[in-house]
């Protein structure tokens, strides 16, 4: 991947990247996202993380065509685990293209294992369980500074981004939860759309668990009158 041309969805990510920032993408998909803002002169620095060898391997070497080892570091572990809190100083943390349930949990295995500070910044793309990664930042005290909806390949994407509200309590209501904070009073023709199609689904998922139940219904009353005409048979 060219380095100046990130997919929609990156591109999107890294626009809430605060300039000059000290980086930590995780799960960085051959580092294409760190690479690209430190090549534009966009942060300070950047770590890199791969929890697999091969893809840590090939942002290895991502990172060394592109001669940015002195801005990008790659580094192989389980998501937040590779962070030195007091060394790396962040002030942003990308988690992009994981499930919402999957990057809450690495959320909540760094904050206990006290990799974050709170001085980050959170620029979270989940590609689904949307709701599950709001509810978690609002119990850990973190407000909605952004959201976005997008459009890629078909898709739709989700990305929000968050900050430590360290003095006022945070307040969601259960819409807030389920359908974003901003999206839902922007109701943009994509979030219309998502909201459609998700309207439509279910509407289908309830319409064959009342026919399974109509199906199993009928085949209870075939067996009980054949019992029926059998023990009638019989005496």
């Amino acid at each position: 991947m060219d380095t100046k041309k990130l997919s929609l969805r990156l591109e999107k990510a890294a626009s809430y990247v605060q300039l000059g920032a000290r980086l930590a993408d995780i799960g960085s998909d051959h580092a294409y996202l760190p690479c690209a803002l430190a090549a534009a002169g966009r942060i300070e620095s950047a770590i890199a993380g791969e929890i697999i060898e091969g893809p840590f391997q090939i942002a290895t070497k991502q990172v060394e065509r592109l001669g940015l080892q002195k801005m990008v570091t790659v580094r192989l572990g389980d998501g937040l685990t590779i962070i030195d809190p007091e060394s790396d100083q962040l002030t942003a943390i990308t988690i992009c293209g994981m499930g919402g349930a999957l990057i809450a949990s690495i959320l909540e295995e760094g904050k206990q294992l006290e990799k974050l500070t709170g001085k980050e910044r959170l620029i979270l793309q989940p590609n689904k369980d949307e709701a599950e990664l709001r509810t978690w930042l609002v119990k850990h005290g973190y407000q909605m500074m952004h959201e976005a909806l997008l459009e890629e390949s078909g898709k739709l994407y989700e990305i929000m981004v968050a900050e430590k509200a360290n003095f006022l309590p945070v307040v969601a209501t259960e819409a807030d939860i389920a359908f974003g904070f901003h999206l839902r009073k922007e109701k943009s023709p994509l979030f219309i759309k998502k909201w459609q199609n998700e309207l439509a689904k279910n509407t289908q998922i309830l319409a064959d668990l009342s026919k399974s139940a109509t199906e199993q219904s009928a085949k209870m009353n075939c067996f009980k009158a054949r019992i029926d005409n059998i023990e009638e048979l019989l005496r």
